[in-house]
């Protein structure tokens, strides 16, 4: 199932008080009516209020305010759900005094004993309605790739700068609008049958995708976390090209058609050069200039792996117990594609 909508998405269903404060202020054009936060910062109320109002600065809602991206009291609230989503990573992501970049990405080069990862699994055992199931969560991430990172652009120098305008470059098709890789994606999509349009699968997703995607809007979108999102920006660049061959082995053992094949085969080998550009310019050049971001770019990596190791724990707990990751009342196949 294919779908142009040439609007913004719809707003999503409210999954707490928070989250239905939030989604009543857009609504209204209101100051949000908040007293207490969740005490969960990883919770499915906190995570999509945060994913909510950082939607504001990308494709927004249909029927909400443009005005209202720069509202402050929708800022003022922002902060304070940033505060306890940051605070809570911080408390559970420590950096070391001995760790450096690094050694840090140098660990995520590591290939479990066990195999254990959510790109083994649907290589060895996934279905077809896994499979689809991955790609519809992934959409919240993919179908903004590169976006988030851009916004770092300004703030480096150098040849952080330029290493850094190169691969996004690359990641925003060289020029070709089909070969922007949110399109690649989206062609993915299309393949597996799934609806195609940006914020389809929002209220599909539990706060863990969620989380995911959150992390990169709170790392661009603030100049004090420009090291930690340079460490989000490297961490997806080491980790893709071995994770985009097992996922188009994947598909193409489940019979996927060549569009949804062609998005991981695209990130093999462009992944494997711009894991280079990363290391040796983006990130080394940023340390030339700005050292005591060190940490920040360390904390960054952690983040962004213990993210996605939540997400992945949910996915595979699921699957290997024959269910779905979905939140309830969306299927294995994915709905509402």
């Amino acid at each position: 199932m294919t779908t142009t909508r040439l609007r913004p998405p719809p707003l999503p269903t409210a999954r707490g008080p928070l989250s239905a404060a939030v989604l009543t202020a857009l609504r209204e054009g209101t100051e949000p009516d908040v007293s207490t936060l969740p005490d969960d910062a990883y919770g499915d109320d906190l995570q999509l209020a945060l994913y909510t109002l950082y939607e504001l600065h990308y494709q927004g809602f249909a029927d909400v305010s443009e005005r209202l991206e720069w509202d402050p009291d929708l800022l003022a609230l922002r902060a304070r759900l940033e505060d306890r989503f940051l605070g809570a990573l911080r408390a559970d992501v420590p950096v070391d005094a001995e760790d450096t970049p690094g050694t840090a990405l140098d660990e995520l080069q590591v290939e479990p004993v066990d195999g254990g990862g959510v790109s083994y699994f649907l290589r060895d055992h996934g279905t077809l309605g896994q499979a689809r199931e991955y790609a519809a969560l992934r959409s919240l991430y993919h179908l903004k790739e590169a976006d988030p990172h851009a916004w770092v652009v300004p703030r480096l120098r150098g040849r952080a700068k330029a290493a850094m305008v190169a691969v996004e470059y690359d990641e925003f098709g060289a020029g070709r609008a089909d070969e922007i890789h949110a399109q690649l994606f989206a062609d993915l999509m299309a393949d597996l049958g799934l609806d195609t349009a940006y914020g389809t699968y929002l209220d599909a997703s539990p706060a863990e995708a969620l989380a995911t995607v959150n992390l990169m809007s709170l790392f661009g979108l603030h100049r004090a976390l420009r090291g930690a999102l340079v460490g989000h920006f490297a961490t997806v660049e080491v980790t893709s090209s071995p994770a985009s061959r097992r996922l188009a082995r994947a598909l193409e053992r489940i019979g996927a058609g060549p569009a949804a094949v062609r998005f991981y085969t695209e990130h093999v080998e462009a992944d494997a050069v711009h894991e280079q550009v990363v290391r040796h310019d983006v990130v080394a050049g940023l340390l030339e200039h700005e050292p005591r971001l060190a940490d920040d770019v360390v904390f960054g990596v952690r983040a962004t792996t213990y993210l996605e190791d939540r997400l992945a724990e949910v996915l595979l707990s699921a699957w290997r117990a024959g269910g779905t990751a979905l939140r309830p009342g969306y299927s294995e196949s994915a709905a509402p594609g």
